[in-house]
């Protein structure tokens, strides 16, 4: 296992802090037998090698060795590599939510970026912290912003098409032994497009599987085939939206959106609807092993998290439910967007942190078609739509706040709709009506 690892010049290779000289170690870690080792190893993988969804010159190199773990029966968490993997495929999940991995995009924008790369000099390597040098940073800084995006694309490109080679290997873990693999290895395959044939057939025998007598699989986990399969391109049938498990209709209703869009039944975007207003209570899927959620699994909010878990997990958008289907309404098409918009507003109150910019950002969306109201905008000239949003904002404590204090994420994504960034602010501005 691990074959080659101290073949390759990490020194020579950046991550987020540098020379990627500590790569190896972090890797070789993974395999350790003792939680804590593996737990601080995969931490700082996260920090270097996948920064802040950043991705780097060292991640693509990474991958390979990564995928050695997860092939690997005697590693003993393939579910956080696979993790991992899943990270370094896309980042995070919710800039490719609800249509999926734009591939062909990804490729178009990736042009003339190899040859930038190429160009870069290695990062700077030394004992002595306080002469470190930031020659890598330099050099970036130096080209113009479109020559910055190619070479950044063609960077996250390289992982994504390391991560995609293992496509074959993660078809066969939808068998593996460990829920919390299947499930991963479901959520992962969905943002290989261009794999789709092979992946759906795969997926389509694994939730087929799941029906045979005697089989027992967490909810959590055939939800994640189902929408996987959907962002694939296949529809899941519509016998799922009759589930009696909440969260396998909801995985049905968001994969049919996925590919029906606007032609989708009435029972899709009824269930769509009702989950971006309110997701129904019992909606948590406790883990396979019966071990209750951890605390916060579900606020009092009520919205609807996967506990992680083995196999109660639904990982897409961390398992927000509520904002995925408020995501997928947009896919309905025109003629829903009144009541796609009604329910956003339903939500918004009660939603806070990430959450609430997941709802506020689709709630914009559709309140400010034409783009953001020129700074200075009178509140007087606001739409209909533009002023009710105002106002539940106005009304509304939670949406503005993150663990409790004021969310600064939120006054920005607010404010770059010519919107007042604060409660207060919004209060005196909805005071001026006549």
């Amino acid at each position: 296992m691990l074959d080659g690892l101290d073949d390759i010049d990490w020194a020579r290779l950046g991550h987020a802090y540098g020379a990627a000289d500590d790569v190896p170690d972090q890797l070789r870690a993974l395999g350790s037998f003792d939680p804590a080792v593996r737990d601080e190893a995969l931490g700082e993988l996260y920090t270097t090698v996948f920064h802040q969804g950043g991705r780097f010159e060292a991640s693509a190199y990474a991958v390979p060795f990564l995928l050695d773990l997860l092939a690997d029966p005697a590693t003993p968490d393939p579910a956080a590599v696979l993790g991992l993997l899943s990270a370094l495929a896309v980042g995070f999940d919710e800039g490719v939510l609800p249509d999926g991995f734009p591939v062909a995009a990804h490729r178009r924008a990736a042009e003339g970026g190899r040859e930038l790369l190429a160009a870069k000099p290695p990062p700077w390597t030394g004992a002595d912290e306080s002469a470190k040098e930031y020659v890598e940073y330099a050099y970036v800084e130096s080209l113009d912003r479109s020559d910055q995006a190619r070479l950044w694309a063609y960077v996250e490109l390289s992982v994504y098409d390391a991560v995609r080679a293992a496509v074959p290997l993660l078809r066969t873990l939808l068998k593996h032994p460990d829920p919390g693999v299947r499930t991963g290895a479901a959520y992962t395959l969905a943002w290989f497009p261009e794999e789709a044939a092979g992946s759906v057939s795969a997926l389509a025998a694994a939730i087929d599987a799941t029906r045979e007598p005697g089989v027992e699989v967490a909810p959590g986990e055939v939800a994640t085939m189902l929408v996987a399969s959907g962002l694939l391109g296949a529809a899941p049938d519509e016998r799922w939206l009759a589930d009696p498990r909440p969260v396998v209709r909801w995985a049905a209703a968001i994969g049919r959106a996925r590919v029906l869009g606007a032609t989708a039944d009435q029972a899709t975007v009824e269930a769509l609807l009702s989950w971006a207003a309110n997701p129904p209570d019992g909606a948590v899927v406790p883990p396979a092993d019966g071990v209750a959620p951890p605390e916060g699994a579900a606020d009092p909010s009520g919205d609807a998290v996967m506990a992680p878990g083995p196999g109660g997990w639904v990982p897409f958008l961390d398992g927000d439910l509520g904002g995925y289907a408020g995501l997928a309404l947009r896919q309905l098409g025109a003629r829903h967007t009144d009541r796609a918009f009604d329910a956003l507003l339903d939500r918004l109150p009660v939603v806070s942190g990430e959450r609430s910019l997941t709802v506020l950002g689709a709630a914009l969306r559709i309140a400010f078609p034409d783009g953001p109201a020129p700074n200075g905008t009178p509140v007087a000239a606001l739409t209909p739509r533009q002023r009710r949003l105002a106002e539940v904002l106005g009304r509304s404590t939670e949406p503005w706040l993150i663990d409790g204090q004021e969310f600064g994420n939120v006054s920005m994504l607010v404010g770059e709709y010519g919107l007042p960034g604060s409660r207060v602010a919004m209060l005196g501005y909805l005071a001026r009506l006549p």
